[in-house]
């Protein structure tokens, strides 16, 4: 009887910078990204490297993708929630947040 044995590889990086050993090439592709962050404001330019074996389609990585960055929009307005609530308690009730000194 032969035993089948399902293999496969997946890496999967996020970079906002180029690595120590990045070419020139690369290099100034960063650079180039750099100047268009500052000249649009705000947002963060990310690139995103991976390699999976089996092939999957383009369609399937976008798709899992997308459902990162929904994962990612809600962690974020989560964060952004409780950070409001805070800011309100640390205000309405500032004596809450006051250190004491011991004397």
């Amino acid at each position: 009887m032969k035993v089948y044995k399902p293999e496969w590889q997946c890496t999967f990086s996020v970079n906002e910078g180029a690595v120590e050993s990045a070419t020139w090439k690369e290099r100034i592709a960063w650079r180039l990204r750099q100047i268009a962050d500052r000249l649009e404001g705000g947002g963060r330019t990310v690139k995103i490297d991976y390699n999976v074996s089996p092939h999957v389609s383009r369609d399937e990585v976008d798709t899992c993708l997308e459902k990162g960055f929904e994962v990612t929009q809600r962690l974020l307005t989560q964060l952004a929630r409780q950070q409001a609530c805070e800011d309100v308690m640390r205000h309405a009730k500032a004596e809450l947040y006051e250190e004491q000194h011991q004397h």
